[in-house]
């Protein structure tokens, strides 16, 4: 299905902007981060409302932390097919920013000032605006007089950031999934993740795997070395295997969308007090490519590291510590860029905007896997905002960027009819091995 001129033109007349910019400010000027969200999901469920959405709800999926859904009726009114907004409602931390702006009108973390032209803040790339974007979309629809042929249904979720302590294990995603599962809310058709992508579209994104790995030795006086074990020696051995087994990754097949696989080394602890080091701790991420197994992963992992030449007595242990959609980390995911939604929404986006809307790979992680493989729905991320100024003290989201993202969803919104073909063809669940 093409995009009718005349529809986009309509929608941009029909767009009353500062009352679109005034939600998003709203939107950052409402703290969230991970672990707070009950307040920002309490005004959503307000915003929800006042647009007219139908069985709006709040759900706890932790003590006081809710997550907040709505249903809008499109023409058919459940017959048709139904479309999955989804965002999550929590941000990172907010630390060093008042410090870093001090004495500007940005000091504020959640004052939303506006300069250079963009909204500034935290969670206003990440991902707020995504969020305010679909809402302001959908009242977009209703101030052009036109209801949206399919049922958008809006599900805003806690806990996907990780950083605060006993959070960020994807708790809010998991709950919502629950209630698809129990029929207690409408199965979609097809998902919109709204992380940011500078309107562009993701349709795969890479896997990730935390890797702590604790080399325990025998600590001994400096003068007696010959008594102990080296930790750190064992963990350089250790590190050595695992620079070459991201070797052996990058040297693969790259992905067209998602790049090349490796492994980074984030962290050593290490080190003792004029004396052989007892203990050492690496840390490590591994990204995976759509179709590699995070079991194979790491297994293969931990088979480079054993093989590493250390000296006996040494004792090496893993542990994951970042289970999201699985128990070692989260799974890379892939839907076909040909499905007809994927098509629709690149060309409502060009049709507003002719330099964005490229269809593209996320470079981080989110929920999606767990719509595509848990629940067999094709999910893709789109928003404005720019992954590269989120979690930082430049956090923003160019006004123009987000007022264009308005127009083309709601075109996208008008013209989802079901009437292209919708199949997720996820290859996150075959064996990529090169």
């Amino acid at each position: 299905m093409q995009i009718d001129p005349a529809l986009v033109s309509h929608l941009r007349s029909s767009l009353n902007e500062d009352e679109a910019i005034a939600m998003l400010r709203r939107f950052v000027g409402t703290p969230s981060v991970t672990g707070a969200e009950a307040r920002f999901a309490q005004l959503l469920a307000d915003e929800l409302r006042s647009l007219g959405a139908d069985q709006v709800t709040l759900v706890d999926f932790a003590p006081g932390r809710p997550n907040v859904r709505g249903l809008f009726c499109g023409q058919q009114s459940g017959a048709g097919p139904c479309l999955l907004i989804i965002g999550h409602t929590d941000t990172v931390r907010v630390r060093g920013w008042s410090e870093h702006w001090a004495g500007t009108e940005r000091e504020n973390p959640f004052s939303a000032s506006i300069v250079d032209g963009a909204v500034w803040g935290r969670g206003a790339g990440d991902l707020k605006a995504g969020i305010a974007t679909t809402l302001a979309a959908a009242r977009l629809l209703t101030a052009a007089g036109l209801t949206p042929p399919a049922d958008l249904l809006f599900g805003f979720v806690g806990d996907e950031e990780s950083g605060e302590p006993g959070t960020g294990i994807s708790a809010g995603i998991k709950s919502l999934i629950e209630e698809i599962d129990a029929g207690k809310v409408p199965k979609p058709d097809f998902a919109v993740y709204v992380e940011p992508t500078r309107l562009n579209i993701y349709a795969a994104q890479m896997g990730f795997v935390i890797c702590e790995i604790t080399v325990i030795g025998r600590s001994a006086y400096f003068g007696v070395p010959e008594l102990g074990l080296d930790a750190l020696a064992a963990a350089h051995a250790v590190l050595s295997a695992v620079w070459a087994h991201s070797t052996v990754l990058e040297s693969r097949t790259p992905h067209n969308l998602v790049g090349r696989a490796f492994v980074l080394a984030t962290g050593l602890e290490s080190g003792g007090y004029i004396a052989v080091p007892g203990e050492s701790r690496i840390s490590l991420i591994l990204k995976l490519l759509p179709g590699e197994s995070l079991d194979e992963a790491v297994q293969d992992l931990e088979a480079a590291v054993r093989k590493a030449p250390i000296a006996e007595g040494i004792v090496i242990s893993f542990a994951y510590p970042a289970g999201r959609d699985h128990r070692f980390g989260g799974t890379p995911t892939e839907v076909s860029p040909d499905l007809g939604p994927v098509r629709l929404l690149e060309r409502a986006v060009q049709s507003v905007r002719a330099d964005r809307g490229r269809i593209e790979g996320a470079p981080y992680w989110s929920e999606a896997p767990f719509l595509i493989n848990r629940l067999g729905v094709p999910a893709v991320y789109w928003a404005p905002g720019d992954i590269r100024n989120c979690h930082t003290l430049e956090e923003r989201v160019l006004v123009k960027d987000y007022l264009d993202g308005i127009i083309s969803f709601a075109a996208f919104i008008a013209a989802f009819d079901g009437s292209e073909a919708i199949n997720v063809a996820p290859t996150s669940s075959l064996a990529r091995r090169n």
